[in-house]
């Protein structure tokens, strides 16, 4: 019964086990990662492919889009032609572009002041419905760009978008054509899809705006799906995979229309995408199973023909271990196995030999250990005696009374070295009265065997007191009826401390095991001796420390207040810092709309907050263009025509920082300029008439240069002196300071009056600089939104031969 349970372990947990475990193991290891390396391989090959083709149709996709987007813009600049100036062509234009392009549904034009004028659309024509869209994005946006794409918007499930393009010329108008958006599924066919792919369009905010057949409903809102958020969210990468509007997982690639915000998303069912990969799973599957079967044979076979050697050896060595060194293992295998077992029999032969010998040896070996113990528990006591105290008085009496009993003898000596005097002073004795007086107390160190020892290094034993030489310590010795001495050196590596000195009463050799440990003792000594020298010292030491302990604390407390007074001082400092650094950012502010005088006069007001609040006052306002500018953009290259407003603006900019005045806002070639705002001037319609006919005289050459390159242009200023409420508009990150009043627009309609190189003012401006300047009176000026006629001049050249009103105030400044 036990035969057959040891058989079914030995299967189930020995070699056998083993054996086919690691073949099996092994196999469907080798399988396993290849199968896992394999499908890897082919499942980032699988799934890069289709992603890039997604990628690549929906970059195709963009494009086409943008194309089309791009070509709908260039055929409605078309129908703003500066030509067309009448209702009626303009009618003409927008009726004819409704009948070539199919997707635009209406078109309607706002005036320079955002107001309707005329609405065309597939159904009807309307005109002078005056609808006020000046604060409208789509016009807003089309003034400052020139063209103005609105988002996208949704009627009855179509979706529609804006395209919005100004007018050329100035504050001429605006066109908006609303786009009917269902021509964006045509880009999206299943054609080029495939089977099972699919693939839609979202604006920013995640709603489609056009889908395949298999695609999610127009205007389902896809903002909370994950590739979609990627696609819209600023700054994210794509992503590779996603989950589509029915909640299943797809594959997915999307590409950025840039121009209008929206994404393209071609889109694959994982599921779909995948399906090699699980074959491939399945394959491999197979083949492991067929491996794994053919692992279980191979192991088996292999296991049980080594099982029985195997065991054969088991049992032998199982009966050596037994004690049973007749036994003898058969096997015959002719390979490494009955070596093994021919090597068994051999050591058990050998090991039956050798088992009477050392019982023998055993039984010596343990007397001698019972000796050896008994000497080890006295040089433990001895040791622990050593590390238990510091002091000598306790240490050396141990160190004496277990030297005299393991030794046998009949007395145990020890004397300190005192290396001033050469001598040896007796310190413990035990077998021996000490307190007695005698030569045998201090003993000089060359009277005696004592110095022999310690020169040397080495044990001295004299086995007959009685012939050795006569020395103080033989004569204490002999008359105390001993007769053998065996003295051993206290030396280390520092020099010598002492001696030991054993003594008995018979005379004899000492053993060697016996001096020995008589030299053991002695080193015990040594150490107790060494530790109470060194214990003194440290002692000595430990109180130097201390005060040297209390001069570093004194001088860390010094430090300590030095460094809260370095504290202060930065603290002090960067408050310093801290308050010019706010001064020059309010500078730098500041210069972006004032004449750096003016910022820096602003800047170092106490409330400068109050100068730029809103407030009403009476200002100078300066508006200038140049005549024929838009008939020269149109027919010139766009480089050129920033070229020539760099020279433009560079040659303004300086006058009017010379003249501190405040540049309201550059619009083209228009610039505006106020005066007495936000810095109050006396003279400030002097200033602005003065700085106008400096600008006439500067720009003039400029004209005469850009004539000579081919460009015909001319400058007119107009000047206007009224009321206005002053302060800043914009939002928090962008903020301006302007002026809004009649006065602003007033002046704006004299400089439209104004021919080349002509300054119009207003009768206001004129009463204020009569006595300095040249002029001429105009015809009664009928002006568009002002109901009466506007008496005008025009200023000729400036009289006054003194210095000018900017040198004036530079004087005044520096007073």
């Amino acid at each position: 019964m036990a035969g057959a349970k040891d058989k079914t372990r030995f299967l189930r947990e020995g070699l056998f086990a083993k054996y086919v475990v690691s073949l099996v193991g092994l196999v469907v290891f080798v399988l396993a990662v290849n199968g896992a390396m394999e499908t890897w391989i082919s499942y980032r090959a699988t799934t890069t492919s289709l992603t890039d083709g997604l990628d690549d149709k929906a970059q195709a996709a963009a494009r086409r889009i943008e194309q089309s987007v791009s070509e709908l813009e260039r055929q409605i600049s078309w129908v703003t032609r500066a030509s067309q100036d009448t209702l009626d062509k303009r009618r003409a234009d927008y009726a004819q572009l409704l009948h070539q392009v199919s997707v635009v549904s209406q078109l309607f034009q706002l005036n320079g002041d955002g107001r309707e004028v005329l609405r065309v659309s597939r159904q009807s024509t309307s005109t002078g419905t005056n609808s006020d869209l000046s604060r409208d994005v789509r016009f807003t946006d089309a003034v400052s760009r020139g063209v103005s794409y609105a988002p996208a918007y949704f009627t009855d499930q179509t979706p529609f978008m804006s395209i919005s393009v100004a007018h050329s010329g100035f504050n001429a108008g605006v066109t908006v054509a609303e786009i009917d958006l269902g021509f964006l599924s045509d880009f999206l066919s299943d054609a080029q899809l495939g089977k099972a792919a699919f693939a839609y369009v979202v604006d920013s905010r995640g709603r489609v705006l056009a889908t395949s057949s298999k695609g999610p409903d127009v205007g389902k809102d896809l903002s909370k799906l994950p590739q979609v958020a990627a696609a819209i969210g600023p700054g994210r990468e794509p992503d590779t995979f996603g989950t589509d509007f029915n909640g299943h997982s797809v594959l997915t690639a999307a590409s950025t229309v840039p121009k209008l915000g929206w994404s393209v998303l071609f889109e694959q069912p994982t599921a779909q995408a995948l399906t090699p990969i699980r074959d491939q799973l399945v394959r491999i599957a197979l083949l492991i199973g067929v491996g794994l079967m053919v692992a279980i044979l191979a192991g088996t076979l292999l296991a049980r023909r080594m099982i029985i050697p195997i065991t054969a050896l088991r049992n032998g060595a199982h009966k050596l271990g037994e004690g049973d060194f007749s036994h003898r293992i058969d096997v015959h295998t002719s390979d490494e196995l009955e070596e093994l077992a021919g090597q068994f029999n051999s050591m058990a032969g050998q090991l039956q030999e050798t088992y009477t010998d050392l019982e023998t040896k055993v039984e010596a070996r343990t007397r001698d250990l019972a000796q050896s113990i008994n000497e080890l528990k006295v040089l433990e006591e001895v040791g622990r005696a050593v590390a238990s105290s510091l002091d000598l008085n306790a240490v050396l009496p141990t160190i004496a009374a277990r030297a005299l009993e393991i030794s046998h003898a009949d007395a145990v000596v020890i004397y300190g070295y005192d290396a001033e005097a050469h001598r040896f002073n007796l310190i413990e004795a035990n077998g021996i009265d000490k307190s007695a007086e005698g030569a045998h107390l201090s003993i000089g160190e060359g009277e005696s065997i004592l110095g022999d020892a310690a020169e040397s290094g080495e044990p001295i034993a004299v086995a007959d007191l009685d012939h050795a030489a006569e020395h103080p310590l033989r004569d204490v010795a002999v008359n105390a009826g001993f007769h053998s001495v065996l003295v051993v050196p206290l030396v280390d590596q520092q020099g010598t401390l002492g001696s030991l000195v054993v003594l008995r009463r018979a005379g004899g050799e000492f053993a060697g095991s016996l001096i020995g440990l008589m030299r053991t003792f002695a080193n015990q000594a040594v150490l107790a001796m060494r530790n109470a020298r060194l214990f003194t010292e440290v002692d000595h030491k430990s109180h130097a420390l201390e005060q040297a302990h209390e001069t570093v604390r004194a001088q860390a407390d010094k430090l300590r207040e030095q460094t809260e007074q370095l504290k202060n001082w930065n603290k002090s400092l960067e408050e310093r810092v801290e308050t010019q650094l706010g001064e020059i950012e309010r500078i730098r502010k500041l210069e972006r709309f004032l004449a750096p005088q003016v910022a820096q006069l602003i800047a170092s007001s106490d409330s400068p907050e109050g100068l730029l609040t809103s407030q009403r006052r009476e200002v100078t306002v300066v508006f200038c263009d140049l005549r024929g500018f838009t008939a020269f953009t149109e027919a010139t290259e766009p480089e050129e025509a920033m070229n020539v407003l760099r020279e433009y603006h560079a040659a303004l900019g300086k006058l009017i920082f010379k003249y501190e005045g405040t540049l309201d806002k550059y619009a083209g070639d228009g610039v505006m300029i106020l005066f007495n705002a936000p810095i109050q001037f006396e003279d400030h319609t002097a200033r602005a008439v003065k700085m106008a006919v400096e600008m006439r005289d500067t720009i003039g050459p400029l004209t005469d240069r850009w004539r000579n390159r081919g460009h015909s242009l001319g400058f007119g200023i107009g000047i206007a002196l009224g009321y206005a409420t002053l302060g800043q508009v914009g939002f928090e990150q962008r903020l301006e300071y302007a002026a809004i009043g009649s006065v602003t627009n007033l002046a704006s309609r004299l400089c439209s009056e104004a021919k080349a190189q002509q300054i119009v003012v207003s009768r206001r401006v004129y009463g204020m600089v009569e006595p300095w300047v040249e002029a001429r009176a105009l015809d009664e000026l009928q002006l568009k939104g002002f109901n009466h006629p506007v008496l005008a001049m025009e200023i000729l050249s400036w009289r006054e031969e003194a210095e000018s009103v900017a040198d004036a105030s530079a004087a005044r400044m520096r007073g």
